[in-house]
């Protein structure tokens, strides 16, 4: 094989890359507002500094960019390879003699650099970009502004407050209808405080909080060290028109600290994620271990079976066959009461001692299932680049059209059905309901087979996706048709044989109507001539064939009332009001499954009534085609006896 660079492959990069770069930006741009949308309600009103929000952006844009380099081959393979079938580019690069496999050779090359660079991206750059927007998102949500206190709900944003405001405004910041509770050593002592309305600014250093309350009243407990004896608590109420409160508040934005998103998978690369994984399991297994000896020792068992003599009674008495129910039934209801009560707070006991810890045990699953997913994830979305390529360069080669049209819808399905694929294996891999390696693989399975699919229908200009093909035969199976359209010629070289043709439809009118006559197409159509007995119709194959070649020879006229005629004429389903289909075994398959014999039985009766239609509208302007070439062109009488 020869690898050396040719001028076709530079050309066919130059198409690539010039593509590619554009559509990598849209396609990051995208993916950066669907996540920008996500955390809309923790950017806006925080009073973030300018220098917070850049970092935010930057950070979200390189965790980003591994996502978007598949969508960006994606789109711009097909726009490439549309737009060159599109401009008979591709039909004279194999015309040369050479094959579409040879066309894509620079393009592989670009695209494996691409899946090494988004591995690259992933293992290095991706986890330090995750785990800085993870401290970004964290910090920003433990910051609070003093206008951002939502309606009708109770906020405990600020430190030993619950804040309840009926009613705010936003553009004045005045709050109304509020209700405080503060909190100082307990729920006992809080204080309530009422107010109709106020105000809730930051002081000036961003330390405090200032509340200016309107028209309100205080109440507090008074219980302190003194009155700890006494049962009668005092408390004090206050009214008051305006007072004002210092609430302690760090309003400064401060970063959160790392070291508590050490259980983020995201934020690691692979050698990290293995390392982490039998940290993992070490320490979890020392767990189950340490379970599991709870268990072995008999943590479990009655408190009472744990002494000896208690448990070689037990013994002794099975092997007498002593009957426990006679024994219990002896003691007096009081005793029989405390046993059932320290038997079942014992077993409550040991099922909620058993529940935690299979709380630990699933959420020690969880965090190690995290860790081998982002694992697996860091080399399929790298894989992803590739099998989308081999997606898109062949449909654009089938489909040759280029723009941001059909590439467009196309790319957007692609990409759907793999999210949806992707999405759903995660999520079950995640719960545990599938291995990690099926849930991941899921995408990548179903979409190499169609990669390799498209790409071979590709390489032997298959028309499997030839749009014109699927809408005809779209149209076919639904009963649509298309209009007839003739235009008028520029060069004409024989003009028509008008006397000829003039007599030719004459004689079709009267082949119409005799054959009107013979079949009676109104009638519904036998049932066993349709499914197990078709003749075919070749007589009106017959007229259909004179009718066309007539028309087809009146086209080349000059006569625009002509050419309004002949777009009269329909163009006539031939065989469609015979039998549903060609092939005998298929008319009796279909009238074997009801529903569909149903379906075709009646779609048959439609043709017929079409057909009937047809004729009709032939007859009536075969006639006025005929009175017009009479009074306009030959200027004489035409007859079915004429000759040309």
């Amino acid at each position: 094989m020869n690898f050396r660079i040719k001028k076709l492959d530079i050309f066919v990069a130059r198409q690539f890359g010039l593509l590619f770069v554009g559509t990598f930006f849209i396609c990051q741009f995208v993916l950066m507002m669907q996540f920008l949308w996500r955390y809309i309600d923790d950017l806006i009103g925080k009073g973030l500094s300018m220098e917070v929000m850049a970092q935010f952006f930057w950070y979200m844009a390189l965790m980003l960019v591994p996502q978007a380099f598949p969508l960006a081959i994606l789109l711009s393979s097909l726009i490439a390879f549309g737009n060159l079938g599109e401009s008979s580019e591709l039909t004279a690069i194999k015309a040369a003699g050479i094959s579409l496999m040879q066309t894509f050779r620079s393009l592989i090359f670009i695209t494996v650099l691409i899946c090494l660079g988004s591995f690259y991206f992933q293992n290095n750059v991706g986890p330090m970009a995750n785990m800085k927007l993870t401290q970004l998102l964290i910090s920003m949500k433990q910051k609070s502004p003093e206008l951002e206190i939502p309606e009708g709900i109770f906020y405990d944003g600020i430190p030993n407050c619950n804040i309840y405001v009926q009613k705010k405004n936003v553009k004045t910041g005045k709050l109304y209808g509020i209700m405080i509770y503060k909190m100082t050593q307990s729920y006992e002592d809080a204080a309530i405080i009422l107010a109709d309305s106020g105000m809730l600014q930051s002081t000036a250093e961003k330390k405090h909080l200032l509340l200016s309350l309107w028209n309100g009243e205080w109440f507090e407990n008074m219980q302190s060290q003194q009155f700890a004896g006494s049962a009668a608590v005092p408390y004090r109420r206050e009214s008051f028109v305006t007072k004002q409160i210092v609430l302690d508040f760090d309003g400064d934005f401060s970063m959160t600290d790392a070291s508590s998103l050490s259980n983020n998978a995201r934020g690691k690369s692979l050698s990290q994620i293995y390392s982490d994984i039998d940290s993992l399991n070490h320490a979890f297994d020392s767990i189950g271990r340490a379970f599991y000896n709870d268990a072995r020792h008999g943590i479990y068992a009655t408190p009472v079976l744990k002494r000896p003599d208690s448990l070689a009674a037990v013994k002794r008495g099975m092997s007498e066959r002593l009957d426990f129910d006679k024994l219990l039934d002896k003691q007096k209801l009081e005793q029989k009461q405390q046993m059932y009560s320290m038997a079942l707070g014992q077993v409550q006991s040991e099922v909620n001692d058993l529940e935690f810890k299979s709380m630990i045990t699933n959420d020690n699953e969880r965090i190690i299932r995290q860790h081998q997913i982002e694992a697996v994830n860091k080399f399929t979305l790298a894989l992803q680049c590739l099998i989308f390529f081999f997606i898109g360069a062949p449909l654009g080669a089938i489909i040759r059209k280029g723009g941001l049209g059909i590439p467009v819808i196309i790319s957007v399905f692609v990409f759907i059905v793999y999210y949806i694929l992707d999405n759903s294996g995660f999520r079950m891999a995640r719960q545990g309901d599938w291995a990690v390696w099926f849930g991941k693989g899921l995408a990548p399975a179903i979409l190499t087979p169609v990669a390799i699919f498209v790409t071979y229908k590709a390489c032997n200009d298959s028309m499997v996706f030839n749009a014109d093909i699927w809408r005809n035969f779209f149209m076919h199976a639904l009963g649509l048709r298309t209009k007839r359209h003739v235009s008028g010629k520029e060069v004409i070289i024989d003009e028509p044989r008008y006397a000829q043709d003039g007599t030719t439809l004459l004689d079709i009118n009267h082949e119409v109507t005799r054959y009107s006559r013979d079949h009676n197409l109104v009638s519904p159509p036998n049932v066993v001539k349709v499914f197990f007995k078709y003749r075919p119709d070749h007589e009106i194959e017959r007229i259909s064939g004179i009718l066309e070649k007539t028309i087809d020879d009146l086209s080349n006229t000059r006569d625009k009332q002509v050419l309004h005629y002949i777009n009269q004429y329909p163009i006539m389903a031939v065989k469609a009001h015979t039998r549903p289909f060609e092939r005998k075994w298929l008319n009796v398959m279909a009238a074997v499954v009801l529903p569909l014999g149903i379906f075709f039985y009646l779609r048959m009766w439609r043709y017929r009534l079409r057909l009937l239609r047809d004729l009709r509208v032939i007859r009536q302007t075969n006639s006025n085609m005929v009175s017009y070439i009479e009074k306009r062109i030959v200027k004489a009488p035409i007859t079915a006896t004429d000759q040309a």
